[in-house]
């Protein structure tokens, strides 16, 4: 026994040295293949150690059981910090019972040894049938290699049982590989454009490298062997994604495989190349080497789909069947791909169509219009066809018509980055090359800033389809697009906005303060080129210099009429306000899924509607809100019989956001609370919802109120993301704060429910203080921020009529929201509205605020201005 344990010990040790060494070849210079080369070696010599020694042990293993490499480690691609997958395999005597604590000890020492094993343990008839509830033991069992143990019970497995289960269940297995690879891609946006990647699972990872290895093993044996241009950067790709990954499993030391922020900034610092070919280099730059190799894994992959038969392809893969289709002979569309015709035989006086810029602008028009993929060998002809494209490019209103053409097809999107990949994009519009592959950090966009233009002109296309709003659910995100839909198909110039959104943030590839104004300056040059009038000009301009002025007003409350007026002074135009409407729905909603909230979308609507009415004059805005008001107190006296006249009291002196942004049934509720203050002083109203929940206070009003709210939620873990403050003229409060649930507490507990509520309640009536509930919360080690934001406080005197208005900016940490209520309430302010605000790690939150009913003087405003900015450098120690 103790000789045993001395020879796992020294087996223990002997592979612990060897992976020190191979760690230490690596951050010598070595590359990401050889690495993993040498871990599989080492792992195969402790694997077959262990066999023979379990051999001595057990007779049973001597025939009957083969232990198979699978997955990862089958294809000699162990990382750092990867999975062990090992496959026992029985033939059909062997008693399991036999070998099962043989089976444990391997696995054990290996687990003791620092290494994570996967193992299966399977009959070969088990191997024989496809079960796509399994569907991964498949693709695993694939990549297979022998360890050690029975060879003719592997070589019966290899080139018996796999073969006729990849022949005879081919389809199932393929269309099961598709469709995980499509979910797999849909979790990731299916763009490989992110900021921050999974270099394994995101599109155009390592991951898609493993899919084109195993679609390619159902391809018969080509004829054609030569190694292609596309070839090579394959291997290039794959040899650079392989060194990353290693670097990225050392740096964090277990299979983590997203390449941060910081780990961009190390990367970038040490390595850029293969080979040992390692330098300092810019991280935006270093994370374009990296775009550029992901883009050429996904090409690969899709051409691997691509050559399958067609019915293979599964939802996003398939290719359009759509009707042959002649554009000027020179060129077909033909199952789903554009075709070029063929190039004419050298010494024949006839020119290739490649070369001609209509015909090759007319192909990607019909991509636009149709969604057809561009076929492999024109796609070829095109990318190496720029120079006599160039050479015989017409500017001006010919090369207007085309690109509107491309810009106006619903499938814009795609067919603009098929151009953007080919380089065509950047040759009719020079301006955009700055953005390709562009890294901006914000800690808010998830997308690098061309595949974030891309993705914007998907969704105003989307809203082009969207459907009859009447036929949505209220509230829901198709009842949104449906809404705003019905805007853009109103447009009378709608390739203006397409090629506004095309341009808007070709600003950000030059290093100055104001992208909105330098994307303007860039586009005046391509304007000139296409030769719009000066209408059309000044429009797309507009646009582009104003394209961030209705983002940032949906931070004030859009309720104030001076609100709409200073926003409507900056639009000046229904046409203008239109397109500046449609295009921030689609540019917040390309930030990153879950930006566009339908509160969000509420907004948007509520101030493209009030801004409307004010630019028509065909309502006065003061007198909207009176009429609204009268007709809300009108129908939530119905929901409450004989009560006309306590309303009417109830609702006197509210803001009138309080009205507009409230359903009768909501207003009813509040009415209802403050009716029980007589017998319960305060008044709660919670709602739960896994997304996000809201909590409503209905009590007199009294100092400390909001800041206390604010921090009975915060000890809670809760993360606010919007809240309201208003108050009638009785002095009745109705706080409303809406807010997610970091830890998941209370949609992992439900049983927490009521004793959230209560120790909430016991905050608001004094039972309990706001420093006790926080004091019971450990305060953690905080994360350091991605990004690092500098604080800043505004003031705005112009934006309200009877308050004003402190805009403060921030790094979003727990408890901010309440050491900025404690500070305003320390200087006898009161807080009016309060608009809380976060994109990414930036709190932008905004009050409007009085002092005894008036305005902020400016010397009250530069205290209050200190006395902020020392409380948030107080909170984020």
């Amino acid at each position: 026994m103790q000789a045993s344990e001395s020879t796992g010990g020294e087996r223990r040790n002997l592979y612990q040295r060897r992976m020190l060494e191979i760690r230490g070849a690596f951050e010598a210079g070595g590359s990401g293949s050889s690495a993993i080369a040498a871990r599989t070696s080492a792992v195969d010599e402790m694997v077959t150690g262990l066999w023979r020694e379990a051999q001595c042990s057990n007779r049973y293993l001597n025939s009957g059981i083969a232990l198979l490499a699978v997955g990862g480690y089958g294809r000699k691609e162990l990382f750092p910090y990867s999975d062990v997958d090992l496959l026992f395999l029985l033939d059909a005597k062997i008693n399991e019972k036999d070998i099962k604590e043989s089976i444990r000890r391997i696995c054990q020492e290996m687990w003791d040894g620092g290494i994570r094993v996967s193992q299966a343990v399977r009959r070969i008839a088990e191997c024989e049938r496809f079960s796509e509830d399994n569907a991964e033991f498949t693709y695993a069992v694939m990549d297979h290699r022998l360890l050690a143990g029975d060879g003719a019970l592997y070589s019966k497995l290899a080139n018996d049982v796999v073969p006729k289960l990849l022949d005879r269940d081919r389809n199932a297995i393929l269309d099961g590989l598709l469709g995980l690879t499509e979910e797999r891609h849909a979790k990731y946006g299916s763009t490989l454009f992110h900021l921050e990647p999974n270099i394994k699972d995101c599109p155009g990872g390592l991951r898609d490298v493993h899919v084109r290895g195993w679609l390619r093993a159902f391809e018969e044996k080509r004829k054609d062997t030569a190694t292609s241009d596309d070839d090579l950067g394959f291997g290039q790709a794959v040899e650079f994604l392989r060194l990353v990954r290693c670097f990225l499993h050392y740096r964090h030391e277990r299979d983590d495989n997203t390449l941060d922020w910081q780990a961009q900034d190390a990367a970038a610092s040490i390595s850029t190349g293969l080979n040992g070919d390692r330098q300092a280099v810019d991280p935006a730059y270093w994370m374009r080497n990296y775009f550029r190799h992901a883009r050429s894994i996904e090409r690969a992959l899709k051409r691997a789909i691509e050559d399958l038969p067609s019915r293979k392809r599964q939802k996003k893969f398939t290719l359009k069947r759509e009707r042959a289709v002649e554009s000027s002979g020179e060129f077909r569309i033909e199952r789903g791909q554009a075709i070029l015709k063929p190039a004419p035989a050298p010494g024949a006086g006839a020119e290739d169509p490649a070369h001609h810029p209509e015909v090759v602008l007319d192909i990607f028009a019909a991509m636009a219009r149709t969604g057809c993929s561009l076929e492999r060998s024109s796609e070829e002809r095109i990318s190496h066809s720029l120079g006599p494209i160039s050479a015989s490019l017409e500017e001006g209103p010919a090369l207007w018509a085309r690109l509107k053409e491309i810009l106006l097809g619903p499938h814009a999107g795609d067919a603009l980055r098929a151009m953007h990949v080919l380089g065509l994009l950047e040759l009719l519009i020079p301006e955009f090359h700055g953005i390709d592959a562009l890294v901006i950090r914000d800690a808010y966009h998830r997308y690098t800033v061309d595949e974030h233009t891309f993705v914007l002109i998907d969704t105003l296309h989307r809203l082009e389809a969207a459907g009859d709003a009447s036929r949505q659910e209220k509230g829901s995100h198709a009842d949104w697009a449906a809404r705003f839909g019905s805007l853009i198909r109103e447009l009378p110039h709608p390739a203006l906005l397409y090629l506004m959104a095309l341009l808007h943030d070709t600003g950000k590839g030059r290093s100055t303060g104001d992208h909105a104004e330098e994307s303007s300056l860039m586009a005046r040059g391509l304007l000139a080129r296409l030769e719009l009038d000066s209408y059309e000009s000044e429009l797309v301009l507009g646009l582009i210099e104003k394209h961030l002025e209705m983002s940032s007003t949906l931070r004030r409350d859009i309720f104030d009429a001076e609100t709409v007026r200073a926003f409507a002074g900056k639009v000046q135009t229904p046409e203008l306000l239109r397109m500046l409407t449609l295009f921030t729905y689609a540019d917040i909603n390309a930030v990153h899924p879950d930006a566009l909230t339908p509160w969000k979308a509420e907004n948007l609507w509520r101030l493209y509607i009030a801004t409307a009415n004010y630019l028509d004059r065909s309502v006065d805005d003061e007198r909207v809100g009176a009429q609204e008001a009268r007709e809300l107190v009108e129908r939530v006296s119905a929901l409450v019989p004989d009560q006309r006249v306590a309303v009417a009291a109830f609702l006197e002196g509210f803001p009138e956001r309080y009205v507009l942004t409230r359903s009768p049934e909501q207003i009813r509720t509040h009415f209802n609370m403050a009716e029980r203050l007589n017998t319960d002083r305060v008044q709660l109203d919670f709602r739960y919802a896994p997304s996000v929940s809201e909590l409503t206070v209905v009590t007199p009003d009294r100092a400390l109120l909001f800041a206390n709210m604010t921090g009975a939620l915060a000890a809670w873990g809760m993360n606010i993301v919007t809240a309201d403050a208003f108050s009638n003229r009785n002095g009745i409060v109705v706080d409303s704060f809406r807010f997610t649930d970091t830890f998941r507490t209370l949609e992992m507990n439900h049983s927490e429910h009521d004793r959230f509520v209560k120790s909430i309640y016991d905050v608001m009536i004094g039972t309990i203080s706001v420093e006790k509930l926080l004091s019971g919360r450990r305060r953690g080690r905080r994360k350091a921020p991605k990004i690092v934001v500098e604080p800043r406080v505004e003031f705005h005197e112009e934006a309200s009529s009877h308050s004003t208005l402190v805009e403060v900016i921030a790094q979003d940490l727990p408890g901010l929201l309440r050491a900025l209520s404690l500070t305003i309430a320390a200087h006898g302010h009161n807080i009016e509205v309060a608009l809380v605000d976060t994109e990414g790690e930036t709190a932008i939150d905004v009050f409007y605020l009085t002092h005894n009913a008036s305005k902020l003087e400016k010397k009250q405003q530069r205290a209050l201005r200190s006395a902020l900015l020392e409380a948030m450098e107080e909170n984020a120690r």
